[in-house]
């Protein structure tokens, strides 16, 4: 093989080395001991949007706005090539020139040579930015997540306590719990669909529908849409859970012409969110004799409103106030 075949053979060598460096889409550098780029893929120079004379000879803490010039990473870099080590997967948080706030993660291995007497090592940098922005958002969920559980099973766990047993069946104490139960899971099916809030139409839709046989028994009147926040969603699903089963057992909705209406009103001036629930064409009311635990949890199921119950004759009328905030608020 004479002198020009093996330029050739070297040269063509070079040539798909450097494709294949150049195929990769995350941008790459080659270095020295130093710290100084030898060389640096296509990738690099469009991502970072620099050309050739800004970036080989130049050492990797001098680029761009300095933004690798850290002194931990300078540590960790100047121990890959004579520990024979690797830097794997080191944070890099910063305002890149023309590309603004941007994680990145940096891989640095010693390159690999026939007669393991490398001198340099090869850096690539990978882009997280989106990942890291999805990790936080499931993180967030999570705890979202984990917060509601807790709220759910504190409430559960109130209930059950709570709940008269004398005078009752264990069928009787069954039915009723699992009735509260799964109003609380109903509520909290609707957050999840709303994601961390939800509108108040959807959630009196939800827990009244079982309760709704003609399509006529139940009308909502809107005022505007209203957000609702986890707990109040939580709270306030119990509440007209409880109006409507006793309005199924003892009010308008135990008879076929009876009728349950249903409003709000944003109050801005009183900074208010007021809901009306009103009984219409079911059996005479009197009020009860004693409160029952029914009664008391509709009464003091939100924590931040309240509830006013009025017994007139023609039927049962509450009202509900609940201050705007992390609570509800207008949409």
């Amino acid at each position: 093989m004479n002198m020009e075949d093996l330029y050739r053979l070297l040269r063509t060598s070079h040539v798909q080395a450097q494709g294949i460096v150049d195929t990769v889409a995350d941008p790459m550098l080659l270095l020295d001991e130093n710290l100084c780029v030898q060389n640096a893929s296509r990738a690099f120079f469009e991502v970072f949007k620099v050309d050739r004379d800004e970036t080989i000879g130049k050492p990797i803490y001098e680029l761009g706005d300095g933004q690798w010039n850290i002194a931990e990473l300078r540590t960790l870099l100047k121990q890959v090539i004579p520990k024979s080590t690797a830097l794997i997967d080191y944070r890099v948080e910063h305002d890149f020139p023309h590309l603004g706030r941007k994680v990145m993660l940096l891989t640095a291995r010693m390159l690999h040579h026939p007669d393991n007497s490398s001198h340099t090592m090869l850096l690539s940098i990978v882009d997280i930015t989106e990942r890291d922005h999805r990790d936080a958002e499931k993180d967030m969920l999570l705890g979202e997540l984990k917060h509601r559980m807790k709220n759910l099973l504190s409430v559960a766990r109130s209930i059950a306590r709570q709940a008269p047993t004398a005078d009752r069946s264990a069928d009787q104490f069954r039915d009723e719990f699992l009735g509260r139960f799964g109003a609380l899971v109903e509520a909290q099916e609707v957050g999840f669909a709303g994601n961390a809030t939800t509108d108040l139409r959807a959630l009196i839709e939800r827990v009244l529908s079982p309760y709704a046989t003609n399509p006529e028994a139940v009308r909502i009147e809107t005022d505007g849409a209203v957000i609702l926040g986890a707990n109040t969603l939580t709270s306030l699903g119990l509440v007209l859970h409880e109006l409507a089963t006793n309005a199924a057992k003892h009010g308008a909705l135990s008879v076929p012409e009876g009728r349950v209406s249903i409003a709000w009103q944003l109050a801005t001036a009183e900074s208010q969110l007021q809901i009306t629930w009103v009984e219409s064409g079911g059996p005479p009311v009197k009020p009860p004799e004693k409160a029952g635990f029914g009664t008391r949890l509709i009464q003091t199921a939100l924590p931040q409103g309240k509830v006013d119950l009025t017994y007139a004759p023609e039927g049962l009328r509450g009202g509900i106030v609940i201050p705007f905030g992390a609570s509800a608020m207008p949409s």
